[in-house]
């Protein structure tokens, strides 16, 4: 299990790059993420986290075509590699087996 835990914030952003497949590209993955998080979210944080599971492995990028609608500059397209994806599956499967046992909340917040 060492090396799979991704922060709150990672495991968001990588659920957007699964997500968004091949217009996974820093600004649209900020979109996906503040639609569902309803948080307004920075682009240098999504960028950050980005190259980051890059570095551990989780993602691959490779960049995609000019276009006249950004100037001619290309895009970098992020794609979750196997590890990425294997990762997520155990975070579900650990945030499920802990709601399975989860005792009944009252509206005072005690259990």
């Amino acid at each position: 299990m060492k090396g799979t835990f991704l922060g709150e914030f990672e495991e968001v952003v990588l659920l957007a790059t699964c997500v968004l497949k091949d217009e996974a590209y820093a600004n649209m993955v900020r979109k996906k993420v503040e639609e569902h998080t309803h948080r307004s979210i920075n682009l240098s944080a999504i960028h950050s986290a980005l190259y980051r599971m890059e570095k551990k492995g989780f993602l691959n990028s490779e960049f995609g075509e000019a276009s006249k609608k950004r100037g001619g500059k290309r895009k970098r397209i992020f794609v979750p590699t196997p590890s990425a994806l294997k990762a997520l599956e155990q975070i579900k499967e650990i945030r499920a087996s802990f709601w399975e046992i989860m005792p009944a909340i009252s509206k005072d917040g005690q259990a």
